[in-house]
């Protein structure tokens, strides 16, 4: 039997965490969910944001799908011990290298958005984001002290042709089930790292991907062009920085942060990584007021990756969809609904 591993974190990660439960349970019975501390509550309960133990289970799994770490609590925690240091430490154990972070508008959320309805009606983008190397992993990094007292920060955008053209593929291989379009996205134009990120995705897709639309763009333009035409994108491939800014942008195009699931893959027949977008909100943790729905299309996601089990994705999806096409709303869409109401209201659908 299929296992999934919850790692419900900080916040309301416990609250979301808890509507996936109740989903897997009615919609595949057969299914092992499994749950372990992980994120601030495991620093104040172990020391560490991720022990071995549960970094060990993470990767016997079929599938490991998170709520949310972090939160003021831990600002003043060493910054190797804080809760984000686990999740990245738990990426990098799972060399979960490529994010897929999908943008799509549901047309009953079309009005929610921040943009004009006809900009985002019918709004689909995959995101590609490399997710282990980049600067957020590069060496060397650090604050030192300079001999005048003054502080010098560091951080290295560091990139080889690999960890390129592994995450290049991942977004040729989807775009080609889609709209058959990728933008690769970079800086190209000042900085090193991101000359080698065009020259690899160009040399790729000659070799292996002739057949796939290929546009590059530079980052800050590829931000733009989010808010003025983003029915242009169909695939946007970009590296770890980036894809973590221009993906958060694209989420608000979508109506609510609270909507839009995310999911970390690797190697074949490895378990992969799944969470929603949000953060771990702590302002209305314990209240309520989360939209589950992110942590519901993430194991939607979950089912479609890693579990092989399309059947049941289709039947949530659909369910997720008419919930919204029947009203239903938390707060953060302009409802009333608790966080338990909005899992009722996908439940009574499946």
């Amino acid at each position: 039997m299929a296992t999934l591993l919850l790692l419900p974190g900080d916040g309301i990660g416990p609250e979301v965490c808890a509507e996936v439960r109740r989903v897997a349970a009615a919609l595949v019975p057969s299914l092992v969910v499994e749950e372990a501390i992980y994120g601030g509550a495991s620093y104040d309960a172990h020391g560490t944001p991720l022990t071995d133990e549960v970094r060990d289970r993470a990767l016997a799994s079929d599938a490991v799908l998170m709520g949310a770490v972090g939160g003021p609590k831990w600002a003043d925690a060493p910054r190797h011990l804080r809760p984000e240091a686990g999740l990245l430490n738990l990426r990098k154990a799972m060399n979960v290298y490529a994010n897929l972070r999908p943008a799509y508008c549901f047309e009953a959320l079309a009005g929610a958005s921040s943009l004009k309805t006809e900009l985002v009606s019918g709004l689909d983008i995959m995101f590609v984001r490399e997710l282990v190397g980049g600067v957020y992993f590069g060496e060397p990094r650090g604050i030192e002290t300079l001999p005048d007292g003054q502080k010098k920060g560091f951080d290295t955008a560091l990139y080889t042709t690999s960890e390129i053209e592994r995450a290049g593929r991942v977004a040729f291989e989807l775009a080609r089930g889609r709209k058959n379009k990728v933008h690769s996205a970079e800086k190209s134009n000042v900085m090193e790292s991101g000359l080698l990120w065009k020259q690899v995705i160009t040399d790729l897709h000659a070799r292996e991907y002739p057949d796939v639309e290929l546009e590059h763009i530079l980052a800050d333009n590829c931000a733009m062009q989010l808010v003025r035409a983003p029915k242009q994108f169909d695939v946007i491939v970009t590296d770890n920085l980036f894809g973590d800014i221009l993906s958060d942008a694209a989420a608000m195009l979508t109506g609510s942060l609270g909507m839009l699931p995310s999911a970390a893959i690797g190697d074949p027949n490895k378990p992969g990584l799944y969470e929603p977008i949000h953060g771990s909100a702590p302002d209305i943790a314990g209240k309520g007021l989360a939209n589950p729905l992110a942590a519901i299309l993430s194991f939607e996601m979950a089912l479609r990756w890693s579990l092989k089990e399309i059947e049941a994705a289709d039947r949530l999806l659909a369910a997720v969809k008419g919930a919204l096409d029947s009203g239903s709303r938390t707060r953060d869409l302009g409802g009333e609904l608790t966080t338990v109401q909005m899992g009722d209201a996908v439940l009574c659908r499946i």
